[in-house]
């Protein structure tokens, strides 16, 4: 079991009551010596089953469908329930030996928090009786405010979001490289492919940017590289004064970790005034529809790149291609239904070995879960992600660097695929943000 740890920030968390709502624990027949589970898994089928024969794992989603992440939580939502109900169509979860199936609901437990903290508390207290674990808990902020009440009631839970946090807390199933290790493999790729001697770090305030840009400054230090932080708000109208300090500063790289719409605005405002140095941004900072305007189109081809965690739609992989049969190819296509979908296999991993062990309640989950050494993401992935068991130590750090490609699914194509530079390489893992914030 890997070490917890407790930061800062969590103080700002909404104070949830210590004790889960827990169910008696019930043991039911299967492999001979039965099934052992307590809260959010029943005898009996899932609503609208898929196998009657089977009994019913519910888990919780608790995303943004309405705030500022809406167009990422809705592709995550529509990946997730398309995974799961192809595990369903397959047989449901199994394991060897034991007689009893369970098909998984993710829709029973569905909740919108708006991507607010209070919200997001309200509606965990309000589903956390009827649920094994959640599928999904979208950000940050949102997540650590539900943290403490996590660990004290065994409730694992699918992270959407990669703070370097995360990689520290055995109630969380995080999958791929968090945003700090992504701009470290960042840093290392620019140095290896531009001149650069200065490089700004542009982000939000907060975990999310501030992770990201720890790793700017901790790639900065390794390189000798000049290094400037600007904290910029968002909204498209607030990057005025991040512009003028790109200007004023020439750095020759800038690192930007905001939302699509704040990274248009500063990419277009620089690049209109005669900026000529390079971008790379944080994963969160692409959408496809920014090819739609032709002047912000040749200046991000020109000048930008993306790093990401994950390998795009349409990456030749049997999991992708498992998605893509599943989802067909939907109007808003971007990358959060591919993180919806990834991000749900270490789960389905950790509800089968509870199962081959006899244990479905929720402390037998995060047993099981905090033992898993690998997880197989059928090629989404490759082989050292999902190692749970190996502590902080084996956190996952290949990143993708991608640069825009009207031509490609989802606007970008990958130029340098699974990699891990110098400086995450020798990186002991820490909680990034707090180097930013403290």
């Amino acid at each position: 079991m890997r070490r917890l740890l407790t930061v800062g920030t969590a103080a700002i968390a909404v104070v949830l009551a210590l004790t889960a709502c827990r169910a008696d624990e019930t043991t039911e027949p299967g492999g001979g010596e039965g099934v052992a589970f307590d809260v959010g898994v029943t005898e009996e089928p899932c609503p609208e089953a898929v196998n009657d024969d089977n009994g019913c794992i519910y888990l919780g989603i608790l995303t943004d469908l309405t705030g500022p992440f809406a167009g990422f939580g809705g592709p995550l939502v529509t990946a997730q329930e398309a995974f799961w109900q192809r595990v369903n169509e397959a047989g449901g979860i199994t394991a060897a030996g034991v007689d009893q199936a369970f098909d998984v609901d993710v829709t029973s437990n569905r909740r919108d928090t708006g991507y607010d903290s209070a919200e997001h508390s309200r509606l965990y207290e309000e589903i956390k009786g009827n649920v094994l674990a959640l599928a999904q808990s979208l950000g940050t902020p949102t997540t650590l405010a539900i943290l403490d009440d996590l660990r004290a009631s065994d409730v694992v839970t699918v992270p959407a979001g990669y703070t370097s946090l995360f990689n520290f807390e055995d109630i969380i199933l995080e999958s791929m490289a968090n945003y700090c290790v992504e701009a470290m493999n960042g840093i290392d790729y620019a140095v290896e492919t531009y001149d650069i001697s200065t490089v700004m770090a542009v982000h939000f305030p907060g975990d999310y940017g501030g992770d990201a840009a720890a790793g700017v400054l901790i790639a900065a230090e390794a390189h000798g590289l000049e290094f400037i932080d600007v904290q910029t708000p968002p909204g498209a109208e607030q990057q005025s004064e991040a512009v003028g300090r790109i200007l004023s500063e020439q750095p020759d790289l800038v690192y930007v970790t905001t939302g699509p719409t704040e990274l248009a605005a500063i990419v277009a405002g620089a690049a209109g005034q005669g900026f000529t140095g390079r971008f790379v941004g944080s994963g969160p900072t692409w959408n496809r529809a920014l090819l739609d305007n032709p002047a912000l189109a040749e200046a991000l081809i020109g000048l930008y790149q993306v790093s990401s965690p994950l390998d795009n739609w349409g990456a030749d992989t049997p999991g992708h291609q498992a998605m893509r049969d599943a989802l067909g190819e939907p109007d808003d296509l971007n990358d959060g239904y591919t993180s919806g979908w990834i991000w749900q296999y270490p789960m389905k991993a950790a509800l089968e070995a509870a199962l081959a062990n006899g244990d479905l309640t929720r402390a037998g989950l995060r047993e099981a879960a905090s033992q898993l050494s690998s997880v197989d993401y059928e090629g989404m992935l490759p082989a050292g992600a999902g190692n749970i068991a190996g502590g902080e130590g084996a956190q996952f750090r290949q990143t993708n660097i991608g640069t825009p490609d009207p031509a490609a699914p989802t606007g970008v194509a990958t130029v340098q695929d699974w990699f891990v530079g110098p400086t995450a390489e020798a990186w002991t893992p820490e909680v990034c943000f707090q180097r930013i914030e403290g």
